[in-house]
């Protein structure tokens, strides 16, 4: 009996070899069946009239507006044996959970009968009210009011203890001169009347700080019932969107193919991050394992526009985020055979640093592509072991910047704990003059630019980088074209800043040049290499202050 959302092939698969292992969900090539199903998803896409969604693609769609999705196609087989897959999209689509020919939702939310709406609508309730008393006419009087007061204290006050002071001065002068020309008794009645203004003046200021003091805390106890109740409604409502949290993370039930069952609160050792169980990996797998669909293999990829923060392509593959959805699928793929981690594989292995320029203090190094600067999380063969081993009485830190693992070219080694200190200044103080060479994955127009898009990482899905207006780190880039090779552009990279992945999210960005640079698969499409090379350096030397200049072509 045919599942309502599997989806059996249009076209013949026989010449297709089927996956010998489940896809690793965090970094992978799609299977040539999966690139197949996603074609036929996308073919429905494109022709489906059940529902209107704005993703940005059509001329008459509003950008301002619109939204891309990343969606999912699960390779499947039936217990009859029969091929095919089933399709989901991460989080809402067309504002809705069930759509045809998509997989449903973990849990639905949005049903009718769902607690989820109605405790909502409370809180929404309690927010209005909230909203209502912030602005409310008394509030905001006894808030001006408290404002007015305190500022007039100040002032009058103020006033008075100058007036003090001046007073102070006065009487100063008049026992100065009192001992000149007065008596003894003159004198000492004198100092008893001076003394007793000094008495009075210091009552009137006692009197003054009491009286508007007495003010002020009759407005705060006015404006102190107003906000005990919206303390209050806002405690009310806090409690209650934390009980809600918890009953939904509750909800959120998922397989593995021995049916065995966690939720939210058991996957995730603290809160587990907003849209977490949304995504389309876990909907693809839950549906595979209530209908009794063996999972073969796996893929996600965008359709739409690229929001403004991230870097994600119309029609590419991406790997499942971390974040969201590691703990989850860690539990749902339990006890089955996956792709090898590439992750925990050292790519160095069997590569050599090409040494291009050695003295006592510093050494300039041709770094392979895809070899760490520095040791991993999971990998410790690095440029700064390899240092180590070959210079092994050196002091110090060794690397003095870094490139991207995938990135190769140029990197300046010191071997002194001086030299280190005096190079990191100059990539400090950006004195240090560096070129990177790139070939980007489409024609660029225009032969030069400037490119300031700051960036962070993103927090869900590192090492991603996004690009971020309000939190992130200024990085601005100079480019040149230098070639136009077919349909792809060879360009000069010139950093003003050092951020990581700084010149691949430059280029791949929609406000950038938007065209990833080839080979990147981050950002763009995987390749044999990412085609990214820093190939000039200038930097004075550390010792004898000489400026040098090194220049390595790349080899792409």
């Amino acid at each position: 009996m045919q599942v309502s959302c599997f989806t059996p092939f249009k076209a013949s698969t026989d010449a297709y070899s089927l996956p010998e292992r489940f896809t690793y969900p965090f970094y992978y090539q799609p299977h040539p069946l999966c690139l197949l199903a996603a074609e036929e998803l996308q073919h429905y896409l494109t022709t489906q009239t059940q529902w209107k969604h704005n993703f940005g693609l059509d001329s008459e769609n509003d950008l301002s507006t619109a939204i891309g999705k990343m969606f999912g196609v699960l390779l499947v087989r039936t217990v009859a044996g029969q091929l095919g897959y089933v399709s989901a999209f991460s989080g809402k689509l067309a504002e809705k959970n069930h759509l045809p020919h998509f997989v449903p939702p973990v849990f639905d939310m949005l049903s009718v009968d769902s607690f989820f709406l109605k405790e909502q609508r409370e809180i929404n309730q309690l927010t209005q009210q909230i909203t209502t008393l912030s602005s409310a006419p008394d509030l905001v009087h006894y808030q001006k009011a408290l404002a007015t007061e305190q500022v007039d204290a100040s002032d009058k006050i103020q006033i008075l203890r100058q007036t003090i002071r001046e007073n102070r001065k006065n009487r100063k002068v008049q026992r100065l001169n009192g001992e000149q020309s007065l008596t003894e008794s003159e004198l000492l009645l004198l100092k008893e009347q001076l003394s007793q203004q000094s008495i009075q003046e210091k009552l009137a200021l006692r009197d003054l700080k009491l009286y508007w003091e007495q003010r002020i805390i009759t407005v705060e106890q006015q404006l102190k019932k107003l906000n005990d109740h919206l303390s209050l409604l806002k405690e009310q409502r806090k409690n209650l969107s934390i009980q809600l949290q918890k009953k939904l993370f509750e909800q959120y039930c998922f397989l593995n193919k021995n049916k065995a069952e966690k939720d939210l609160t058991i996957l995730f050792d603290e809160a587990p991050p907003a849209g977490a169980g949304e995504c389309a990996a876990p909907k693809l797998l839950q549906y595979a394992f209530q209908h009794n669909l063996q999972p073969l293999a796996m893929a996600e990829f965008w359709w739409g526009v690229s929001p403004k923060s991230e870097v994600r392509k119309h029609k590419n593959f991406y790997s499942a985020c971390q974040s969201k959805c590691q703990p989850i699928l860690a539990h749902m793929l339990q006890g089955i055979e996956l792709d090898d981690n590439p992750l925990l594989i050292n790519p160095a292995e069997g590569k050599t640093i090409e040494i291009l320029y050695q003295d006592k203090v510093m050494v300039v190094i041709n770094k392979p592509a895809d070899m760490l600067s520095v040791p991993g999380k999971y990998i410790s063969d690095s440029v700064y072991l390899r240092m180590k081993q070959q210079f092994p009485k050196a002091s110090g830190a060794l690397i003095v910047h870094r490139l991207d693992m995938s990135t190769s070219g140029l990197m300046v080694i010191a071997l002194t704990k001086e030299a280190n200190k005096h190079l990191q200044k100059q990539f400090i103080n950006r004195t240090v003059k560096k070129r990177y060479v790139a070939l980007l994955d489409g024609k660029i127009e225009q032969d030069e630019g400037f490119i300031s898009l700051p960036l962070r990482v993103d927090l869900d899905d590192r090492p991603r980088q996004l690009v971020c207006e309000q939190y992130g780190r200024v990085a601005e880039t100079h480019w040149q074209v230098c070639e136009r090779i077919n349909n792809k552009t060879k360009v000069y990279f010139y950093p003003k800043t050092g951020r990581t992945h700084q010149l691949r999210v430059h280029a791949a960005h929609l406000l950038g040049l938007n065209t990833p640079i080839v080979g990147d698969d981050l950002y763009g499409n995987k390749a044999n290499r990412l085609h990214l090379h820093a190939e000039s350096l200038t930097l004075i030397h550390p010792v004898t202050d000489k400026l040098m200049q090194f220049q390595q072509d790349a080899e792409f």
